[in-house]
């Protein structure tokens, strides 16, 4: 019971742990104090949908149909590409965080902004779907699926909580405009590294097994 839910935990936090679009809208809103529990919530709770959905059973079956996986390869990897591309221009063109200038923007905006980033995303579903729905089937067969979709699942509240609320410690740091250009060239190149290893895997042949190296085998 305990390895299910570690490695559920495990599996989840390696993979929601590289900046992706997701993560760097919750760090932008963490740095302005802008309503940064629904926001949490909203990413969170989409995940353990997500996960969910993956643990039983759905994951796999998309698995077992290489055209599925082709489609969301490529569609993810375009998505990223064009992610990262505008995370370069705010890169070439920073600012800095100015709360009282900026503002909070409205609650609705937010979270609707969340939402498109996580359900507009064929990269989550790559991540929560296929990836931890591949990686439980072992412990669903034993009888830990559960087990394992509650450590997976834990896994999203404690990074998304963790990362909205610690990112307010850097708001001073990222009150230069060069912070801000150093977070988004981060982002691209994140964004368009997964995107090459998405490429390759899709014009490899490989499909799950091909971005299974992506996951850090959990302690």
């Amino acid at each position: 019971m305990f390895t299910a839910v570690a490695t559920g935990f495990g599996t989840a936090f390696s993979l929601i742990l590289a900046i992706g679009s997701q993560n760097a809208f919750v760090l932008r809103q963490g740095l302005m104090k802008a309503h940064v529990l629904p926001v949490i919530l909203v990413c969170a709770c989409s995940d353990a949908i997500l996960i969910t959905v993956g643990v039983t059973g759905v994951g796999a079956a998309a698995a077992a149909f290489p055209a599925v996986i082709e489609v969301i390869l490529w569609a993810g990897a375009a998505f990223l590409i064009v992610y990262g591309a505008l995370a370069a221009r705010r890169a070439l063109t920073p600012g800095s965080l100015n709360p009282a200038v900026e503002g909070k923007g409205s609650l609705t905006a937010a979270i609707l902004t969340c939402l498109a980033l996580t359900w507009l995303n064929p990269h989550v579903y790559l991540d929560t779907v296929i990836l931890i729905g591949t990686v439980s089937l072992p412990f669903v067969e034993a009888g830990h699926g559960v087990a394992f979709a509650l450590g997976a699942v834990s896994a999203s509240f404690v990074f998304f909580t963790i990362l909205g609320y610690g990112a307010g410690l850097l708001a001073p740091f990222f009150a230069r405009p060069a912070a801000w250009r150093a977070l988004d060239a981060l982002v691209a190149l994140i964004m368009w590294s997964i995107a090459a290893l998405l490429i390759a895997s899709a014009l490899n042949g490989q499909g799950v097994s091909g971005i299974a190296g992506l996951i850090p085998a959990p302690e």
